[in-house]
């Protein structure tokens, strides 16, 4: 697959609904899209033998237990202790190779494998860690897929969102600790950390393939697009970044007259 050919697929995937949302051929595309020419085979092989596995475990488990056993236990999916900020942890292709990755990585194998195994499974945008909410007969749990899908005691999140800087008020609400995304919001909540990472280290152009990600799946959200732009003008492709910033000017948004101040400035350093 080609990066353009990871654009289409991303493009179609940021038109479906959130119900239809390709959560692992999405993210398999975004994967080559940054490393173009791979085989992503392994990821597809990997889900379905996930899959399998867990409509198995099912029959004689409850719910969080067998996609925990499934995918850290049987598949050896877990976090990335050794190498936290390697640059794999953030690729699918990479992580089913390695079966160690970021917690927002590992989370799309667990979701995919949920989804066809019928488990009822969503991400939960956790502040600094991405976590899975799995629903029980005894109501919903909390899982960790950073750490051999272990369960999370509600005592542990509030502790864990305190150290986040969350006031304890909200820190003591599970109903917001818990509060579940959509499988694209969980894909974007990658690709914000690859954005944030290559902001770091001063990769332009991987700042802006990211930031280009998160806009082609998420096309009525304009932010994504003056990323686009930042990442164009670090670059000194103006031209780019304008373009960009027109893309977010057209999506209609209540910070209108701070898109087209940036839009002037960019202009400006054209003429």
């Amino acid at each position: 697959m080609t990066r353009d050919e990871a654009e289409i697929v991303l493009t179609e995937a940021g038109q479906a609904g959130d119900e239809a949302f390709p959560l692992l051929e999405a993210a398999i595309a975004c994967a080559v899209h940054d490393y173009p020419f791979r085989d992503p085979e392994p990821v597809r092989t990997l889900a379905r033998n996930a899959a399998e596995r867990l409509a198995e475990r099912i029959a004689g488990e409850s719910p969080d237990e067998a996609l925990a056993e499934t995918m850290a236990s049987d598949l050896r999916l877990n976090g990335d202790l050794l190498n936290y900020d390697h640059p794999g942890n953030t690729d699918v292709i990479d992580v089913a190779e390695r079966r160690r990755g970021l917690s927002a990585t590992l989370a799309i194998f667990y979701l995919d494998a949920a989804r066809r195994a019928g488990v009822k499974a969503q991400g939960v945008d956790f502040p600094g860690h991405f976590l899975l909410r799995v629903e029980t007969p005894d109501g919903p749990v909390a899982l960790d897929p950073f750490s051999q899908g272990r369960l999370v005691l509600p005592s542990e999140l509030t502790r864990r969102a305190l150290r986040a800087g969350l006031t304890p008020h909200v820190a003591d609400r599970l109903d917001v600790l818990m509060a579940p995304v959509s499988d694209r919001q969980a894909l974007l909540r990658l690709q914000n950390v690859l954005f944030s990472r290559a902001l770091r280290a001063e990769d332009f152009e991987g700042a802006e393939r990211s930031a280009l990600r998160r806009a082609l799946l998420d096309p009525e959200d304009h932010r994504p697009w003056l990323d686009v732009a930042a990442a164009r003008e670090k670059q000194g492709a103006l031209a780019g970044a304008l373009e960009a910033l027109s893309r977010a000017r057209s999506l209609d948004d209540p910070t209108e007259a701070h898109r087209r101040m940036s839009v002037d400035r960019v202009r400006l350093q054209l003429n």
